[in-house]
């Protein structure tokens, strides 16, 4: 019955917020504007309508355009390096998880000393405690997938060692307020709608079988999974079904404030050894390959049953009575928006490396075992790597 639920971030929620930005009370002077580094935030125009935004409200601007699909420590580094070369005094994630991500982390640096791995916990990380707080963060998410904009963690990568780590867990990591417009994801590919969907699926179906499940968690959990499953389908296949958007766009908020009272499983710590190693894949396609064999052997084990019930009926099976039909209808919905047949060789990963990928999980995001609903050996990790390559 017990939880602590702390998410202060105020989140400005629905078709055209985007719009109301100029009338928010600004943390600072000059902002630093993160972006990827890809195109669409320019082609759609939407970089320039958050820069004009701004300048209504006051605040100069410099626009950093270098983050990758997986955030890098030497982008977040070259990162924290631009905001103090240009004087700003806040940072505007506008963007996906990665941009958001990459921003708290940046925002970190940017005023503390030394690298962020010295900041990370598990892995090669030095494992310090952060001196000085983070520089005000402004998130404008333009996907339904991580939640980020609701809660104080990022993911970031260290290339060199391939270690993908979460880093963040600072109150003053929470951004000071979000903007989820579901019309800046109208544009938003079909593949990674879904990718996407289930990332944040995931969130609330392991924050709701792990050990550190509650009352509040279960409750926003749930919530989340229903919408998805009556949304994602209708998003993917009709990106401009903007009842659909929002209602992808309200999941994805409550999976990043389920994730600040409850805790991810196991299944994040083996898709970010996954994309730790092959930088190109999508964190939500690895999710989604490794999901069916991952819940399959929770489902075998008997450990949360009624949880496995609660969650097929929250997706979509009204008349689920066994913890199997959450397994059948996760598939389903898989093969509702075309990426069943996800391969991992795909994506560059061999068969010979799953006992690496393994060992990779537990070493730098071990915590998250320990909030599986029954104990995962390294044997049956590798087990789940298997059944579910291709």
């Amino acid at each position: 019955m017990s939880y602590q639920f702390y998410v202060p971030t105020r989140t400005l929620f629905g078709a055209g917020m985007l719009n109301e930005l100029h009338n928010q009370t600004m943390p600072g002077k000059k902002a630093m504007v993160v972006i990827t580094n890809g195109k669409s935030m320019k082609e759609t125009g939407t970089l320039y309508r958050v820069l004009n935004e701004l300048a209504h409200a006051g605040v100069e601007t410099a626009v950093f355009d270098k983050v990758q699909a997986n955030p890098l420590r030497s982008t977040v580094m070259a990162g924290a390096a631009f905001a103090k070369n240009n004087g700003c005094d806040f940072v505007v994630a506008l963007g996906g998880g990665s941009v958001m991500d990459a921003s708290k982390a940046i925002a970190a640096m940017a005023t503390n000393d030394g690298d962020i791995w010295d900041y990370q916990f598990g892995g090669t990380g030095g494992g310090k405690t952060l001196v000085s707080k983070a520089l005000p963060v402004i998130c404008i998410t333009t996907t339904a997938g991580t939640g980020s904009e609701a809660d104080q963690w990022g993911v970031i990568t260290n290339d060199e060692t391939n270690e993908k780590i979460g880093f963040g867990g600072y109150d003053f990591l929470f951004p000071v307020f979000s903007i989820v417009d579901p019309e800046l994801m109208v544009s938003v590919p079909a593949r990674f709608t879904a990718y996407q969907g289930f990332d944040a699926l995931f969130h609330s179906t392991e924050c709701y079988i792990s050990k550190a499940h509650n009352l509040m968690g279960d409750m926003l959990a749930l919530t989340a999974i229903k919408n998805i499953g009556k949304y994602l389908v209708r998003a993917v296949k009709d990106g401009s079904d903007l009842e659909a958007r929002e209602g992808m766009a309200f999941a994805n908020n409550l999976s990043g404030q389920v994730m600040t009272v409850s805790c991810c499983t196991s299944e994040h710590s083996m898709e970010h050894a996954m994309s730790a190693y092959h930088q190109e894949l999508p964190h939500g396609a690895g999710l989604i390959m490794i999901s069916k064999e991952y819940y399959q052997h929770f489902v075998d084990s008997q450990t949360c049953d009624e949880r496995f019930v609660d969650m097929a009926k929250a997706l979509g099976k009204e008349d689920a009575t066994q913890a199997q039909d959450f397994v059948d209808v996760l598939v389903q919905l898989q093969k509702d928006c075309g990426v069943d047949e996800l391969k991992m060789s795909d994506f560059g990963i061999q068969e010979a490396e799953l006992d690496t990928l393994a060992k990779n999980a537990r070493e730098t995001m071990g915590g998250l075992f320990g909030a599986d609903p029954s104990e995962l050996s390294h044997e049956q990790c590798v087990a789940i790597y298997q059944k579910s390559y291709r």
